[in-house]
């Protein structure tokens, strides 16, 4: 028996989308206001799914509150108030800081971590604004 859980989590973070080698037109054209030369932001939600059996004693997957530790230690406070172009060590130098990205490099950062508390990750999810969002499954 698999159940799934998830938990949310917020952070606001900074970003500019830009191509070195491209003109300011080529970079205007293809990332519109996310390449404005003064950066922009987002109020990102987070979910993070894991599944598992639950413990017959407890009845927990794994602890939420290990969970949302493990999420604020190695994702949400590296990405809060920061600069992701600039300041986020999991971000390699010179990777677009989309939303597609991130939730690739968000499950990188705390797969190991909740697969040492005895839960599978399942999925990230991460909204960049109501309207967008994207999702990774490890695959």
């Amino acid at each position: 028996m698999k159940v799934y859980i998830t938990r949310r989590e917020r952070f606001n973070a900074a970003h500019k989308l830009w191509v070195e080698d491209w003109t300011e037109e080529q970079n205007k054209a293809v990332f519109g206001k996310c390449c404005n030369k003064n950066w922009h932001g987002h109020n990102y939600d987070l979910f993070v799914t894991v599944k598992g059996t639950p413990d017959p004693v407890t009845g927990f997957i794994m602890n939420v509150k290990e969970l949302s530790q493990i999420i604020k230690d190695k994702v949400v406070d590296k990405l809060d108030h920061s600069n992701m172009n600039l300041d986020v060590d999991f971000i390699p130098k010179g990777m677009q800081p989309t939303t597609e990205n991130l939730v690739v490099l968000i499950w990188q950062q705390i797969q190991e971590d909740i697969k040492a508390k005895g839960a599978e990750l399942h999925g990230i999810k991460l909204y960049e604004t109501e309207n967008i969002f994207a999702e990774y499954y490890g695959e």
